[in-house]
């Protein structure tokens, strides 16, 4: 099996985390982005609903060239910039017009998954018409984000589905049975919150990042599993865990 460490890029677009909620400046998320670079990730995750995510992304990866970068997001949950807030949607024209949007801003799109997912959603002909649209702009791995049991179900029993991402961390293992299921079928898994969105880090009997990984990693899937940081020392030092965890696992 082979998991690769990637970024998650909600905290550079719309307030998220445990200790600093706060969004950063672009001049600080650009550092973040040409950090992961010189680290050698490729796996950049983002969603219409991070804010300015998406868009920061996109004004990095057009300066950078974007050698070998997977680029991630979702269509689903869509963002009110006026509320600063998120709203679900799974129509066909919003999902269409969320995607539409997402290319132009990021540029090309490797992997898109339905976000905030719901067993309705997945039986959605709106939604399968969307995923269809998607498949004809080229975009070669589809699949879901979920937050619970049923939708993770309905998922993997999606023959056209490539890619799973779940919650999974050592306080959160109500997803440990759809990670080995979507393994046996040959998905990849993105794992998302290895440290809970921060909060074990900082609990009164907190768990060190080495072992955060190393529990996740003691699954046997290939895919990715995401750091959420936006700050460019401790994406390095959760690289460093997680290379130290893959030794351990």
């Amino acid at each position: 099996m082979s998991v690769d460490f990637g970024l998650g890029l909600i905290g550079i677009g719309r307030p998220w985390g445990f200790a600093d909620p706060e969004v950063p400046p672009e001049a600080q998320a650009m550092e973040l982005l040409e950090r992961a670079l010189a680290l050698g990730l490729t796996y950049f995750d983002t969603a219409p609903s991070y804010g300015v995510s998406e868009e920061r992304l996109g004004r990095f990866l057009r300066g950078s060239g974007q050698p070998g970068v997977r680029i991630a997001t979702k269509f689903g949950e869509h963002w009110d910039a006026a509320r600063a807030e998120p709203f679900v949607d799974h129509s066909y024209e919003a999902l269409a017009r969320s995607l539409d949007v997402s290319l132009s801003r990021l540029g090309r799109i490797d992997v898109l998954q339905l976000h905030k997912t719901t067993p309705e959603a997945l039986a959605s002909e709106e939604v399968a018409r969307a995923f269809e649209y998607a498949v004809s702009l080229g975009i070669g791995e589809i699949g879901a984000s979920v937050s619970d049991l049923d939708s993770a179900r309905l998922a993997i029993a999606n023959q056209g589905f490539r890619i799973l991402q779940l919650p999974y961390n050592a306080a959160q293992e109500r997803f440990a049975g759809s990670i080995d299921e979507a393994a046996a079928r040959g998905m990849r898994v993105a794992v998302n919150r290895p440290f809970g969105m921060g909060r074990m880090l900082y609990e009164e009997r907190p768990i060190s990042k080495v072992e955060a990984f190393r529990f996740v990693l003691q699954k046997r899937f290939d895919g990715v599993v995401l750091s959420g940081t936006k700050s460019p020392a401790h994406l390095e030092e959760n690289l460093r865990a997680f290379e130290g965890a893959l030794l351990l696992a």
